[in-house]
């Protein structure tokens, strides 16, 4: 069966969640069936890093996104119900483009990832479709209520309650739903909720094993993308906090924090 992927992210290198995500999706796939790829970005992919998607793709589409569309989107946002999320991701070429290879391709099932890209595959709800909401974005957004200034704190309310409205409305245009957490499907504000399948991420064990003969050099590794709000936190929250009633009772213990992109408040722990 042919199957078109469709992300906001290239998914390579893999140093972020959703991209992590996406990738191994595409590896299973591709297994038993044709994965055609297509990938927004507002930057340019390196050529080593799409020939290596392409070794799992029948093929592999990237459509630039034009950094001033993406600015002229979110102004009009101001103005409009659409998540700033959706309306960064969203511009009519790229529709018009996705419009094209998707009449070329003929694919038989839609695979959509994030609300970000969902807009993109409206027009197409005749066709059957899945679409990855991974996480409940509208939760995430309420627990970054809390810091910055006034009007911050407005911006990101709003679009709280703009994102929890769209993943609802969303929900009717995929003949298949997914999610990672049970927590995450309850935050859905859909009577249907239910019906959306919860599809955890995992662990390669045959990349993660352990090497009998190598020694030990930390106690505790703290892994990810180290310039994710929620990533920080917790790398904060370890650092600072847990760390310090460790050694306690082992002065030894050691943490490494390893990730990609760290910020800075990440690099001075």
């Amino acid at each position: 069966m042919k199957i078109m992927v469709l992300l906001s992210r290239f998914p390579y290198p893999l140093e972020k969640g959703d991209k992590l995500r996406a990738y191994h999706q595409i590896k299973a796939l591709s297994k038993k069936h044709k994965v055609v790829l297509v990938c927004l970005s507002d930057r340019k992919i390196p050529i080593k890093h799409i020939n290596h998607i392409q070794t799992l793709c029948y093929k592999v589409f990237v459509i630039r996104l034009n950094p001033i569309f993406i600015l002229w989107q979110l102004i009009k946002g101001i103005f409009s119900e659409k998540p700033f999320q959706c309306l960064y991701f969203y511009q009519k070429h790229a529709q018009q483009k996705i419009n094209s290879i998707i009449e070329t391709e003929l694919p038989a099932h839609l695979f959509v990832q994030l609300i970000r890209t969902a807009e993109y595959a409206k027009p197409f709800s005749f066709i059957p479709s899945t679409l990855d909401y991974m996480d409940a974005f509208s939760s995430g957004m309420e627990k970054r209520k809390k810091g910055g200034f006034a009007m911050f704190r407005k911006i990101v309310e709003w679009e709280a309650e703009r994102l929890k409205q769209y993943e609802s409305d969303i929900f009717k245009y995929f003949s298949n739903k997914c999610i990672i957490s049970k927590q995450d499907r309850e935050l859905i504000q859909h009577p249907e909720k239910e019906e959306i399948e919860i599809i955890p991420n995992g662990v390669d064990l045959h990349f993660f094993f352990r090497k009998i003969n190598v020694s030990k050099k930390y106690d505790i590794v703290f892994t990810g993308n180290m310039n994710y709000p929620p990533n920080i936190k917790a790398a904060q929250f370890l650092a600072k906090k847990i760390m310090p009633l460790l050694w306690q009772k082992i002065p030894n213990a050691s943490l490494l924090i390893a990730g990609a992109t760290p910020a800075r408040t990440v690099r001075v722990l």
